[in-house]
């Protein structure tokens, strides 16, 4: 399988990969810019080639980018939301340094204008960012449904896909954490919620998971993540959702609190699952 963690992206690609390495990794995520600001780092066109090169060399599956959390396509205010269209359509700019690998964020949060205007406006955002050129595939994230957010349900992610014109660039990231919190029993009812997902959205959708336990009980609407087997998904249902043969071949990326030994250790406790 292809399990990897989030890496700060400060010291460059090359790096980033070198770590992935090192911890036992087989792909990654990072941040684009910094996830709680506005600015990207230059992109070094030799630190990429170093990077390309290590990635062909360790078989590295699909990195999945992620926008950073200030980020929010149906913003109330237009001013932010014109910032958060300038930001998108500059990371997909910056993805294709690195072709064919996903871009994930979070929809939104629609701040009182209600769900159907954050998916219109989401939607709408997106159909002015997605070009037919790219070759990065964009994924809105399963969310756990606190305060305002957009995509608290697969319905609510499914109306936002089916209003973007350029199909074949949208997909879906499965946050583990998120859709427990949200009310999707994985532990219990993996069966059926992945039924759901389908009948729903389409697994052929499903392209990333993020793969967090929770700290909370099963539609919590809380989102706090736990390290794997320490939460309330717990042991045997995380290793049921890594060795669930629809999610076979997906990069895992894990965003539990831990340090660089603590991922190390459940990225060698996930190989052990499924290897």
């Amino acid at each position: 399988m292809y399990i990897g963690n989030h890496l700060s992206a400060s010291k460059g690609y090359a790096a980033m990969g070198k770590m992935a390495v090192a911890l036992g990794a087989n792909t990654f995520a990072f941040f684009t810019r910094n996830p709680r600001g506005g600015k990207a780092k230059e992109i070094v066109p030799a630190d990429v080639e170093k990077f390309l090169k290590l990635q062909k060399e360790q078989q590295f599956g699909k990195l999945v980018a992620h926008a950073p959390y200030t980020m929010n396509l149906c913003a109330a205010k237009e001013d932010i939301r014109q910032f958060s269209k300038n930001m998108i359509a500059d990371d997909l700019k910056r993805m294709e340094y690195t072709p064919g690998n996903y871009y994930n964020f979070h929809p939104g949060s629609h701040v009182g204008q209600g769900a159907e205007e954050g998916i219109r406006l989401i939607a709408e955002a997106l159909n002015e960012v997605l070009t037919t050129g790219m070759t990065t595939t964009v994924l809105l994230e399963t969310m756990a449904g606190k305060g305002s957010e957009v995509g608290r349900n697969f319905e609510e992610l499914r109306a936002i896909i089916d209003r973007v014109k350029l199909q074949d660039k949208v997909g879906v990231c499965f946050d583990t954490c998120h859709v427990w919190d949200g009310g999707y029993d994985i532990v219990n009812h993996l069966d059926e919620v992945l039924e759901e997902f389908d009948r729903v959205i389409g697994l052929n959708r499903l392209y990333a998971v993020h793969f967090n336990d929770s700290m909370n009980a099963c539609g919590a609407h809380k989102d706090r993540h736990a390290c794997i087997g320490e939460g309330c998904i717990g042991l045997e249902g995380m290793k049921r959702v890594s060795t669930h043969p629809l999610l076979s071949g997906k990069p895992f990326i894990l965003e539990t609190p831990n340090d660089d030994e603590g991922y190390k250790r459940e990225i060698a406790l996930v190989r052990s699952w499924t290897e």
